[in-house]
């Protein structure tokens, strides 16, 4: 369904009905992705620490700045993030005791188990996207990243 269609909306231009597409859409699987989080008691950003935890581990224990640098929300307040995977256990943590407000951090087995359990949920996502064949997929990635691309 197109987006004229999906919100009754009319746009300025085409710009403005690309963004606004794009937005909707972003919103649209977040949604469906946010549920799947759910089933496992974590939100997106717990769950995007969790993933470079384990995809970092060799480097572990890690900052809290070498995580957030790699964060999909540059907001997101990471120390308290880790904070409530601390208190599930899902992660161990260390003051640098050189300087105390510097934190290590490392995901625990428990951790690791979790994201094990939720490889499921990593396939759910994936179909997300099954309306497009691979090559659109691959044109999709294209232009989302020529969008970010800096302007002079």
């Amino acid at each position: 369904m197109s987006i004229d269609e999906e919100i009754k909306g009319r746009f300025r231009n085409e710009y403005h009905k690309g963004f606004i597409n794009l937005t909707y859409t972003v919103k649209l699987l977040s949604y469906e992705f946010h549920k799947f989080l759910k089933a496992h008691g974590l939100t997106e950003q717990q769950y995007n620490v969790l993933r470079i935890l384990r995809g970092f581990r060799s480097r572990a224990p890690l900052s809290i700045s070498f995580i957030k640098q790699r964060m999909l929300d540059k907001n997101s307040d990471v120390s308290r993030i880790i904070d409530r995977l601390f208190e599930k256990g899902l992660l161990s943590r260390k003051e640098n005791p050189d300087d105390r407000r510097q934190k290590s951090v490392k995901i625990t087995t428990k951790g690791l188990e979790l994201l094990d359990k939720m490889f499921i949920c990593e396939q759910k996502v994936d179909t997300l996207l099954k309306n497009l064949s691979m090559d659109e997929v691959k044109q999709l990635n294209y232009l989302i990243d020529k969008i970010r691309e800096k302007k002079e």
